[in-house]
């Protein structure tokens, strides 16, 4: 099912997605706390605004060059071990919010990328066992400020501006990770063409790595890298990252 974080008449809710209908069937609650008891409202979807799907309480944990032609692409391999790093949750916006550019930067870029919503306490997952501690997958936009990441040699002042983390629409709780048609297009024009199945560590590998060092907590989000075609985005455009089985997640990009 496709659940989604929105705001109707000025208050904050979420709901199920009824594709048959277009409409949101909300529910009681946040449903990584309080499940998926549903009410008997119904909102239009072209009348509610849909909004980031979660706002982790903790941290984004991003995982760089998982795409053999991404890495190629920047100059560089596939390193040896993941390449892990953090965004702060402030990075987080939803479909339809601005990217904001900000006046540090003079070269920003998009990266389309599969995200994993985290759905309950994890430390030491092993990877066979990392379905068990999801709650589901949406679509991200690693934005990345190209010259400062290489400017740094370390990558949270590039990566970590508000507004650099757009997600959405939708957080999918049925979903397979290992295949389908990722990909990005800025102004219409399509820029990333790719398939998940060509990550070179899988869902698993990177939880498993990543809850060996640190906790993972409900809400948490682990992006899991881009394929190639990244490239800059500038003032007045709109970036557009997709997935299939997921949906297509929109952004304006607008100057600080």
């Amino acid at each position: 099912m496709k659940i989604a974080r929105f705001d109707y008449q000025n208050q904050l809710a979420y709901g199920i997605l009824d594709e048959e209908t277009n409409e949101l069937v909300k529910l009681f609650g946040d449903p990584l706390y309080t499940g998926f008891e549903t009410t008997d409202e119904r909102i239009p979807l072209d009348e509610a605004r849909l909004l980031a799907p979660v706002i982790p309480r903790s941290k984004v944990v991003a995982f760089g060059r998982n795409y053999a032609a991404h890495a190629a692409e920047m100059g560089n391999e596939v390193p040896g071990e993941p390449l892990m790093f953090l965004k702060p949750n402030t990075s987080i916006v939803g479909p339809g919010h601005p990217i904001i550019l900000p006046k540090q930067s003079e070269e920003v870029h998009y990266e389309a990328e599969l995200a994993v919503v985290i759905g309950q306490v994890a430390r030491n997952v092993p990877a066979h066992d990392a379905e068990q501690v999801i709650f589901g997958y949406t679509v991200g936009n690693d934005v990345t400020a190209r010259d400062l990441q290489r400017k740094d040699g370390q990558w949270s002042r590039a990566k970590g501006f508000d507004s650099f983390c757009p997600l959405g629409p939708y957080i999918e709780t049925e979903f397979d990770p290992t295949e389908g048609a990722i990909g990005s297009q800025v102004n219409g024009e399509t820029r990333q063409v790719g398939n998940l199945n060509q990550m070179e560590r899988s869902i698993g590998t990177l939880i498993e790595y990543a809850s060996s060092i640190f906790t993972l907590l409900p809400g948490d989000v682990l992006l899991t890298g881009t394929p190639e075609g990244v490239g800059q985005i500038v003032e007045g455009d709109e970036v557009t990252c997709a997935i299939e089985g997921i949906g297509a997640l929109m952004n304006p990009v607008t100057a600080a």
